[in-house]
């Protein structure tokens, strides 16, 4: 018979997938931000906040920590891997104040997450009281964290368009909160349950979002095709009657 146990690491090795496909979603960014040799005018907040967010759930994971989470620390400890290169792109490519407030967020980082590490280990002695201090860290983070999405969601409403909400990624993050949700329920979780069950809730609020909207992006972005067309044919004709003046004037 297969034990609950067998399920929940099933479970937590598809939540790994899905989790490094969002993890991986921004290398489109990067790759054009290495193409032009310059990070423009995106924010490494993101990518920062990210990277703290992975560093504390792999001390969450922690044996020391929270006993029996070895799939926490693998993905987050991936995802570290991958925010860390992601960051690394960014110093490479922005200069002046932009690359010194970067240096300045990792480093906070860095000795806040080491701070947190030695006092919980040394005044905490007991795993429930270390997974209790970390896990509300970690669920802080989190939430803090979905407000990305909702700053999302708030233009979808404005513009009707979902045009930048891609469904994929939608799609991507319902999978990742189903199963993380499902593996903190086999053997409770609390501080894994409550900021992927929001993560599973906003998912789907951006699908029926996607749904609401869907027709009217395509007619938006019809309407701007055709306006697009006219431009280029009012064009085209301004340069016609330009040249014909031009050819007439050598008479």
């Amino acid at each position: 018979m297969v034990s609950p146990d067998m399920i929940r690491t099933v479970i937590g090795i598809i939540g790994n997938g899905t989790a490094l496909v969002l993890f991986l979603s921004p290398v489109p960014t990067f790759i054009r931000i290495w193409k032009k040799g310059s990070v423009e005018q995106y924010s490494p907040v993101p990518y920062v906040a990210t990277l703290l967010n992975c560093m504390m759930w792999v001390m969450y994971g922690l044996p020391l920590v929270h006993p029996h989470s070895m799939l926490v620390i693998t993905i987050n400890g991936t995802g570290m891997a991958i925010e860390l290169t992601y960051v690394t792109i960014f110093l490479l490519y922005s200069s002046g104040a932009a690359r010194r407030k970067v240096l300045l967020l990792v480093a906070a980082e860095i000795a806040f997450v080491g701070a947190v590490a030695a006092l919980v280990l040394t005044l905490a002695h007991t795993h429930e009281r270390r997974s209790m201090i970390v896990g509300i860290l970690c669920v802080l983070f989190c939430i803090g964290m979905y407000a990305a999405p909702l700053s999302v969601m708030k233009m979808v409403i404005q513009t009707k368009s979902v045009e930048y909400m891609p469904l994929f990624l939608s799609l991507a993050s319902l999978a990742n909160g189903i199963c993380w949700t499902a593996y903190a329920l086999i053997r409770f979780d609390l501080y894994i349950t409550i900021p992927n069950g929001l993560g599973v809730l906003f998912a789907v609020a951006q699908l029926i979002l996607y749904a609401i909207y869907y027709k009217s992006t395509q007619e938006i972005i019809e309407a701007r095709k055709r306006k697009a067309d006219q431009v280029a044919m009012t064009e085209i004709v301004v340069d016609g009657k330009t040249n014909n003046h031009a050819g007439a004037g050598h008479y």
